[in-house]
C-alpha cells in the first residue's frame, strides 16, 4: 500500500500530515515545505526563474514543474493543491497571473499581465450549505505550443487551446479553441483562423441567416 492509500483509509492521520503541510484555513504551505520538501520533489530547471514575490501555493502531493528558460513573474499565483501545474519550456507568466491546477502549459506559451487559468470549479448545488464548505470538480487545462494569451484573460476549467492560438486580452474562454486560431470576447468566440492553402491569417465571417432562422 502507497502513502497516499495508506492516508484515505486513515482519514485522522491524513489531517493531521495536511496540517503539517498547511496551517488550518489557509492555501499557502508551511516555509518548511516550501524551502526544505518542495526542492527535491517538484522539478524546475537551473534556468528557469521564479521571481522573488511570486506565491508558490506548491505542495508535494500533487505535481508541479517548471522548464528551461522559463519566468514566473512578479506577484504571480501558482496552487497545485488540487491538480497539478505542467510548465514547458521557453513559458512566460506574465505579472499578477494566477494558475490554478490541474493546468498544462506546453512549450513557448505567453500569458500576459493577469491572465487566470483555473482547473477548479466550486459547487453550489446545496443551497443550505455556504459555497466555501462545498465539494470542488477540477476539470484540466490545456494550452498547446506556442500560445499567446491577452492580458485580463480568463480560462475556464476543462478548456483545450490549440497550437499557435491567441487569445484576446479580457476574453473568457469557456469551450475549446482550434489550433491556429483567435478568439475573444465573452464568452470568446472564433475571430480568426490561419488558413494553410492561402498561407493568410483569414477572418471568420458569420453565416448568412435563412429566411427560416430568422423567423
Amino acid at each position: 500500500m502507497d502513502i497516499k492509500a495508506y492516508l484515505d483509509t486513515n482519514p485522522a492521520i491524513k489531517q493531521w500530515v495536511h496540517w503539517l503541510l498547511i496551517p488550518r484555513h489557509e492555501a499557502r504551505p508551511r516555509r518548511w515545505v516550501s524551502w526544505f520538501l518542495n526542492p527535491f520533489i517538484h522539478k524546475k530547471h537551473r534556468r528557469a526563474k521564479i521571481r522573488s514575490s511570486a506565491r508558490m501555493d506548491v505542495l508535494p502531493f500533487k505535481a508541479f514543474s517548471l522548464g528551461a528558460y522559463s519566468t514566473i513573474e512578479d506577484f504571480c499565483v501558482v496552487n497545485n493543491g488540487v491538480g497539478d501545474v505542467i510548465i514547458g519550456d521557453h513559458c512566460t507568466l506574465g505579472i499578477s497571473s494566477v494558475v490554478i491546477g490541474p493546468v498544462h502549459l506546453h512549450s513557448d506559451v505567453i500569458l500576459a499581465q493577469h491572465v487566470v487559468l483555473s482547473g477548479l470549479n466550486h459547487t453550489y448545488e446545496d443551497v443550505k450549505q455556504p459555497i466555501h464548505r462545498q465539494s470542488v470538480t477540477v476539470q484540466p487545462i490545456i494550452v498547446e505550443e506556442g500560445c499567446w494569451i491577452g492580458a485580463n484573460a480568463v480560462i475556464t476549467a476543462g478548456v483545450t487551446i490549440g497550437r499557435n492560438s491567441v487569445v484576446a486580452g479580457g476574453s473568457v474562454v469557456t469551450k475549446d479553441v482550434p489550433p491556429y486560431s483567435v478568439v475573444g470576447g465573452n464568452p470568446a468566440k472564433l475571430l480568426k483562423q490561419y488558413d494553410s492553402a492561402s498561407g493568410q491569417w483569414q477572418r471568420v465571417t458569420k453565416p448568412a441567416s435563412s429566411p427560416q432562422s430568422a423567423q
